[in-house]
């Protein structure tokens, strides 16, 4: 009975995180859902690009954001160099004459101190934040801007397009998952806030922008801080920029445990001054992230006590059955992505394993207290 009790207990919590979550996000901002009141304006902006060596895209990006469609005299851009060694900060000396401010922290201590610092030397009433290997769209800017003319709004999330041009099998799995994860956001997003945005392109009202201890990560506790000022974080799909994914999945791998155990950090953070009461908000935090990252354990306690339960029907031999077949294929996946074999619809198990082999991993580091407060940039090799 206790291990049928474990089976079915892990059953129910993975598949509402999910499957479950997901639906009722759906249903509840269809039959609740609030409108973003917005309008075409064009604040003072302020374009903060954090890099940490990054001498082989800074150049690109800063092009890049140069070429957006919003009013020059209405923009400026600073890249915020987390004290780089290599060629990054000459790259962007050589933009000043059009405009570019380098700030360079001598002593590395972060991307998010770096960004804090380059907010100081800002002017923009919008602080719009985004990295050195992602690309905005040409009207990327006048989108992400038109969610301020609501009050209501303190931060506003762009919409994030995976490409792959290697085609390979853990980037094809990313590029899956994330379509999914866009969806449970903009449904979030409909029904009140946002618990999260993604690093590389978000803006946030001056006003609204607090200085963030350094070992949080940004994209992560923008929407808490936002949520404790009373305002809302929005999502605005027209307002888009694309990133490469990585193509090996070691690359992967390692990006996601360095952002699942900051993000563990930041849950814990928050935590205190979000529990003075019971809020959509924080049974969103609850049911997005903490059950998310805790699902790898869900999932062996309901393989373990199914092994246990093959004698006591057919229903466990199927549901055995199923779970190996599903481990098994992600495995199979594995390997033909390392031999370069296109590996088609076995790009869901492959990542969904490799996702939360990673969960597992940031959640012993961070029971250990084994947390990085410094960020070193995954980058594809080729």
């Amino acid at each position: 009975m206790v291990a049928e009790f474990i089976f079915i207990a892990s059953a129910v919590v993975f598949i509402y995180t999910y499957l479950g979550y997901p639906a009722l996000m759906q249903g509840l901002s269809r039959l609740f859902g609030r409108t973003v009141r917005t309008a075409d304006i064009t604040p003072r902006v302020s374009v903060i690009i954090t890099a940490r060596n990054e001498e082989h895209d800074i150049g690109t990006k800063l092009e890049n954001t140069l070429a957006l469609d919003y009013p020059r005299d209405r923009l400026e851009i600073i890249v915020a160099s987390d004290s780089s060694t290599d060629q990054t900060d000459a790259i962007v000396n050589g933009y000043a004459d059009r405009g570019v401010i380098l700030q360079r922290q001598p002593m590395r201590l972060g991307k998010t101190a770096a960004q804090n610092q380059a907010v100081q030397l800002s002017s923009g009433d919008i602080l719009v934040f985004s990295d050195a290997t992602t690309r905005l769209s040409s009207s990327a800017l006048k989108r992400i801007v038109r969610g301020f003319a609501d009050p209501e709004v303190g931060c506003v999330a762009g919409q994030l397009e995976y490409t792959d041009p290697a085609a390979s099998g853990i980037g094809l799995g990313c590029r899956r998952y994330w379509n999914w994860e866009k969806g449970i956001r903009l449904w979030e997003s409909r029904l009140g806030s946002l618990i999260g945005v993604s690093g590389c392109f978000y803006a946030v009202r001056r006003s609204c922008f607090r200085n963030l201890p350094g070992d949080m990560i940004d994209d992560f506790v923008i929407a808490s801080e936002i949520h404790l000022q009373g305002l809302r974080t929005v999502y605005d799909p027209e307002a888009l920029a694309m990133e490469y994914t990585h193509h090996h999945a070691g690359e992967e791998f390692r990006m996601r445990v360095r952002i699942i155990e900051q993000s563990l950090n930041a849950l814990g953070h928050y935590w205190k001054p979000l529990s003075r009461r019971w809020d959509l908000f924080r049974f969103q935090l609850v049911s997005h992230k903490w059950l998310r990252y805790c699902a790898p354990y869900f999932l062996v306690l309901a393989y373990g006590s199914n092994l246990l339960l093959l004698n006591q029907g057919a229903f466990y031999i199927i549901s055995f059955v199923g779970m190996t077949l599903f481990y098994v294929s992600a495995l199979v996946a594995w390997r033909m992505d390392r031999l370069h074999h296109r590996i088609g619809p076995l790009a869901i198990p492959y990542y969904f394993v490799l996702a939360n082999c990673a969960a597992a991993v940031a959640l012993l580091k961070v029971a250990r207290g084994d947390l990085r407060t410094v960020w070193e940039p995954v980058r594809s090799t080729v």
